[in-house]
């Protein structure tokens, strides 16, 4: 992948881990109300989605045709808080509680192989040519689905500061 997309990978993940590393067991799987979800499964969501984008990449290399598409404006889409996006079935994040130090080790796990799915592609111009359905975005070329991946975690994060203030407020 291209040096800026691995700064922007890294810099979300960084930041990511701050917000959630100092959190208590309680602060960490707190739900903020009924209908949605705590911190913890945020991030639990956010490692699905890494997986799932591995898989969805995987698929869109297989197809034997190329199916490059309009490129998307993904960040102005998944930055936009103010439009809700439902997760899919295969995102979304398990009911039961997380320690904060394990979801840090998966999202380190997820990212691992991320990364390392990324390094065996020989020729990464391959991703620009090839296009996968989005469930959120539509047809999307796959080295977006890469990008999707830090824009959708920097997404996340505003949405776990917002948690963690309502926490800090009831408190």
């Amino acid at each position: 992948m291209n040096k800026l997309v691995n700064e922007n990978l890294d810099e979300a993940r960084n930041i990511l881990v701050k917000e959630i590393a100092s959190l208590s067991y309680v602060q960490f799987n707190n739900k903020p109300e009924m209908n949605k979800w705590s911190i913890a499964q945020v991030c639990h969501h956010l490692i699905l989605v890494e997986e799932a984008t591995i898989k969805a990449i995987l698929w869109g290399l297989k197809k034997s045709e190329s199916t490059q598409k309009d490129r998307k404006e993904v960040k102005q889409v998944l930055l936009d808080r103010t439009k809700k996006i439902k997760a899919p079935k295969i995102v979304e994040p398990d009911e039961k509680p997380f320690e904060v130090q394990q979801i840090i080790k998966l999202l380190n796990a997820s990212r691992e192989r991320l990364l390392t799915f990324l390094n065996t592609i020989e020729d990464n111009s391959i991703l620009a040519n090839k296009s996968m359905e989005h469930p959120a975005l539509g047809e999307l070329p796959l080295d977006q689905w890469v990008e999707q991946i830090y824009l959708h975690e920097e997404r996340h994060i505003e949405q776990i500061k917002e948690i963690k203030l309502h926490i800090a407020n009831l408190g």
